[in-house]
């Protein structure tokens, strides 16, 4: 698969400056296809890449500009993104998978969620920013006519099937 948002860094240039990564209007068109959203209007990232031995850290802010379907009414919801980038790539693992038992446990960290492979002297910060976005897109987000639409269907709200509805059950039990 072709990465929709592509940016090759060469790690053997780095500087300490910024890198801001804009997406053209194709790519993000084809973004909005892979993560199944109306549209993405604007995506941007300013990252600053600090080597740290083998590995590679990026510090920087997301901002996107995206239209997605409410997750009820599949009515447009314009969301916006605005929130920081933190990460590291790392060499890719000297263990093959297929050196690993089925019975090995590995323990994973919240730290190693963050990390991205790369392999040689390359890596893709444009796919590391996409990732990103990804992850910080509500796939539950409603909208305005959300209850308008449960009650119309016969979904009960989340104030009938919400963690308290049961205490609320209790409070005024039914004869």
């Amino acid at each position: 698969m072709t990465p929709e948002f592509t940016r090759i860094i060469d790690i053997r240039h780095l500087e300490d400056k910024p890198v801001t990564l804009t997406a053209s209007a194709e790519e993000c068109a084809a973004l909005a296809k892979r993560f199944l959203l109306v549209a993405v209007n604007q995506l941007e990232a300013t990252v600053i890449l600090t080597r740290d031995g083998a590995n590679v850290t990026a510090k920087g802010r997301l901002k996107a500009d995206f239209v997605q379907s409410c997750a009820v009414s599949g009515e447009d919801l314009p969301m916006k993104v605005d929130e920081p980038l933190d990460f590291r790539f790392v060499p890719a693992s000297s263990i093959a998978p297929e050196d690993l038992s089925a019975d090995q446990e590995i323990e994973i960290t919240s730290d190693d969620c963050d990390e991205i492979e790369f392999e040689g002297e390359r890596l893709d910060l444009g796919e590391a920013v996409a990732q990103s976005l990804g992850l910080a897109i509500d796939p539950f987000a409603t909208g305005p006519e959300a209850n308008r639409v449960r009650q119309k269907s016969g979904l009960l709200g989340e104030d009938k099937t919400g963690p308290f509805a049961a205490l609320a059950a209790l409070k005024n039990p039914k004869p």
